[in-house]
């Protein structure tokens, strides 16, 4: 399957937003949404640009997800589609909800062309952040 690419407009110095919604399998990303890209630290910038167009399409993806693992810091427009999510992803801890997140950022990545150093490394990272601050 090839992924399509997700359209987006600059919004801010390093910031994103999606003119289009944007689906990758079930996952249906809101027009509108923000993304930073990848959260990578700056000195890494030349090896992995965060807006890379080569993982842009599953950093936004893994965005959206992480925006919805954590119900706490909602728009009541992110909450009310929450709500409308189907049940299972609602009766998941927010661990769980980043571990699929982050399943799918791996996912994405390879489907797109990624190395498989860069997929390891990418997924990697996210995995051990993901699981210091929520024990996913």
């Amino acid at each position: 399957m090839e992924i399509r690419r997700p359209i987006l407009k600059p919004f801010s110095k390093d910031k994103f937003e999606l003119v289009q919604e944007y689906q990758y399998k079930d996952i249906i990303v809101p027009i509108g949404f923000k993304t930073n890209g990848a959260n990578v630290p700056r000195i890494f910038w030349s090896i992995f640009p965060p807006n890379s167009p080569e993982y842009l399409s599953a950093t936004l993806v893994h965005d959206w997800l992480c925006k919805l693992a954590d119900p706490t810091n909602f728009t009541e427009a992110e909450e009310i589609f929450f709500f409308n999510l189907p049940k299972p992803w609602q009766d998941i801890t927010i661990g769980a909800r980043y571990k699929i997140a982050d399943k799918y950022l791996k996912e994405m990545m390879s489907e797109l062309g990624c190395s498989k150093l860069k997929v390891w490394i990418f997924y990697t990272a996210c995995r051990i952040y993901h699981k210091f601050r929520y024990g996913a």
